[in-house]
């Protein structure tokens, strides 16, 4: 029996989220980082979650250890990196939707190393999740995620894969490179459709999941926005569709999807019904401003679905 149910890897950020109050323009501080934000909406969510990373020993990084300290996600595994700063970035926002500028150079999460990786952690778990952002960050974090794939192969422990793009870390062909083969590696792969038809140079829903499920992986979670989720499974395919809500913000929703979706996995053991239960999180999250103050919880995704408490 493993001890927790999600460990995630990755770098998180302290966020600065522009907002208008009375007139004025500000930037609200929160928290990001799309592994970490999974693992607080797995979390919320019912999972028991831990995290792997290192933070700088700043004030920043002691912020984001006490957000994981109040949401009872496991920070025991994580490092501390004198003289390496913890990463930041702000949001701004207009009629074209929501823009990042990222302080991450150097960041003490882009410096971890394979030797670093918890083997005995990822072994406790029953899923490690890791993104395309946990390896574009730097090379040392690159092959620090493929050491902890191969951990968790030899584990047992099954692996959810999200291929979240970020060009302006790594150029195009490495990324597509180094994101199937981590797929190949992967249990559950979790594309967005923009990522995706950049990283596959394929259009069709129904074709970049059997791109996806021809790589190795068993499900294909593709997050397709207002159109909702296909999950594809060898033999299967269905589309889940959306729940409308009136968002404001979708900063995190893709993350809030992937720790909802396994949280709900690991308890029902049905990739469809835990996506329309990710769809729902998903959407639930897009109502706040953020990447983690609006990620809902367990009670509110239910009573959302109508489902009994």
């Amino acid at each position: 029996m493993k001890a927790l149910d999600v460990l995630a890897m990755g770098e998180p950020l302290v966020e600065f989220n522009q907002v208008e109050r009375q007139g004025e323009m500000l930037f609200l501080p929160g928290y990001g980082g799309d592994t970490s934000n999974a693992a607080i909406s797995a979390a919320r969510n019912g999972a028991k979650a831990a995290y792997f990373t290192a933070l700088g020993d700043d004030a920043f990084g002691r912020q984001i250890a006490d957000l994981w300290d109040r949401e009872g996600v496991d920070r025991s595994s994580v490092l501390t990196r004198p003289g390496a700063p913890t990463g930041l970035y702000f949001i701004s926002h207009d009629a074209k939707g929501h823009h990042f500028s990222y302080y991450r150079a150097g960041s003490a999460a882009s410096l971890v190393m394979a030797s670093e990786v918890p083997a005995a952690k990822i072994a406790s778990a029953r899923v490690l999740h890791v993104s395309a952002i946990s390896q574009a960050i730097s090379t040392s974090a690159c092959d620090a995620v493929f050491h902890a794939l191969k951990l968790a192969r030899e584990a047992g422990t099954t692996i959810s894969y999200d291929t979240n793009l970020r060009l302006r870390l790594w150029p195009l062909e490495r990324a597509r490179a180094v994101t199937h083969a981590a797929v190949a590696m992967s249990d559950i792969a979790r594309p967005g459709l923009d990522d995706a038809r950049q990283l596959t140079g394929l259009q069709g829903p129904e074709e970049i999941c059997d791109f996806y499920l021809r790589l190795g992986c068993r499900i294909v979670a593709l997050t397709m926005g207002t159109d909702g989720a296909m999950v594809a499974l060898p033999g299967e395919r269905r589309v889940i569709p959306a729940h409308k809500v009136e968002a404001v913000d979708a900063t995190g929703a893709g993350d809030a999807f992937d720790g909802a979706f396994l949280s709900e996995w690991l308890r029902c053991g049905d990739a469809f019904q835990a996506a329309d239960y990710a769809n729902a999180a998903a959407a639930l999250s897009t109502l706040g401003y953020g990447a983690v103050a609006p990620l809902p919880r367990r009670e509110a995704v239910e009573a959302f679905l109508g489902r009994a408490g």
